[in-house]
């Protein structure tokens, strides 16, 4: 058995650079930090160095296990706290590091979700721009999960041209096998802010009569995890000024997933045995199904995120939902150019992702 740890030792003193995380960190001051690799088996004890230098980008190697490892992309909109490090990214840690010392070839990808109406929100409450809020709170969880020793590969983020590259590539093959359809829908839109309210511009109350959450979001309950459109929000209003909004018709894209639900059901019936999936995201995944999938929408009446490359859409962007799981192969680009030795060589990398329950639907 082969265990890694990081130890708090009482000699020297690591102070972080931003305030944020000096808070965060105050109760182990004055302290200097020291990574060891033990193995139990045999009673080693070998320091390794935190500042590494970087080496070159690793591919799959022929006749290696090759293993790639991801944990869910944590939101750029605020600091992480511990609950987000226990969640999915040390355990996926843990895991990474078994496997190099196994000897496996290994990398481990994270990075920051950018896009959507969460990032919005924060810039207004922070008086700035979208990318001044991600330039600013992807340094901080950088600097966090350097100073927990995450030993990514790469930890990088969604606002990147190598994202909006292939989220349009993927969309324009979707496209093209007829799985998108157009449609007017009504939404809600806040004429004091002068602005369609998608996702979380909106709260309410949950139309669920047993739940009743008062602070449902437009696009999703967080207290019973339902799935929501914002006209199905009792009593809505707008996030920014409280005011209650109208409706208003935009067209917008739709993901056709009855057009896929046999295909679906398939595949999950395949490799959630061949991929040894949690009996949680079987029966997350098989709920949904039961239920019956829905159109869902994949576009917003939204300024930050990946523009749709259709004319008669250049002004929206696209769904979070649509483009985040998109982005540990954007963030593999990044990493490499030869990316699609990752992601498109199944029969020679082994996947494995590490993400909360809640995120099981959108990857499954």
């Amino acid at each position: 058995v082969i265990c890694n740890y990081s130890l708090l030792t009482k000699s020297n003193t690591f102070t972080p650079q931003i305030p944020s995380l000096r808070r965060f960190t105050a109760a182990f001051s004055p302290v200097r930090k020291r990574r060891f690799s033990v193995r139990a088996t045999m009673g080693e004890v070998a320091e390794v160095g935190v500042n590494e230098p970087v080496a070159a980008p690793k591919l799959p190697v022929p006749g290696k296990r090759n293993v790639l490892i991801t944990s869910a992309l944590p939101y750029v909109n605020n600091v992480p706290h511990l609950g987000n490090i226990i969640g999915c990214v040390l355990s996926a840690d843990v895991f990474a590091r078994y496997c190099r010392r196994r000897d496996y070839n290994v990398i481990y990808i994270c990075g920051t979700d950018e896009y959507g109406t969460a990032t919005e929100t924060k810039a207004m409450e922070e008086n700035c721009t979208p990318k001044q809020i991600c330039d600013k709170y992807h340094a901080i969880h950088k600097e966090i999960y350097e100073w927990f020793d995450i030993s990514f590969d790469k930890f990088g983020r969604t606002s990147s041209p190598q994202q909006t590259e292939i989220c349009q590539a993927i969309f324009e093959k979707v496209l093209e096998q007829n799985w998108l359809s157009e449609n007017t829908m009504q939404q809600l839109y806040c004429e004091t802010c002068s602005r369609f309210l998608a996702d979380r511009f909106v709260q309410g109350t949950c139309p669920d009569r047993e739940c009743g959450y008062e602070d449902a979001r437009g696009d999703q309950c967080e207290n019973c995890g339902k799935m929501l459109n914002p006209t199905e929000l009792i009593n809505p209003r707008c996030k920014v000024c409280r005011s209650p909004p109208c409706t208003r018709d935009t067209e917008h894209l739709f993901l056709e997933l009855p057009k896929l639900q046999g295909l679906l059901e398939e595949y999950i019936r395949n490799m959630s045995v061949v991929g040894g999936w949690s009996q949680n995201a079987i029966q997350t995944t098989n709920s949904w199904l039961k239920e019956g999938l829905k159109q869902r929408c994949i576009t917003r009446d939204l300024k930050w995120g990946v523009p749709v490359p259709l004319e008669k859409f250049k002004d929206k962007v696209f769904y979070v939902w649509f483009d985040a799981p998109i982005g540990y192969i954007s963030i593999t680009a990044c990493y490499t150019s030869n990316w699609e030795q990752w992601w498109k060589n199944p029969e020679n990398v082994e996947l494995f992702q590490f993400m909360g329950k809640d995120n099981v639907p959108f990857h499954t």
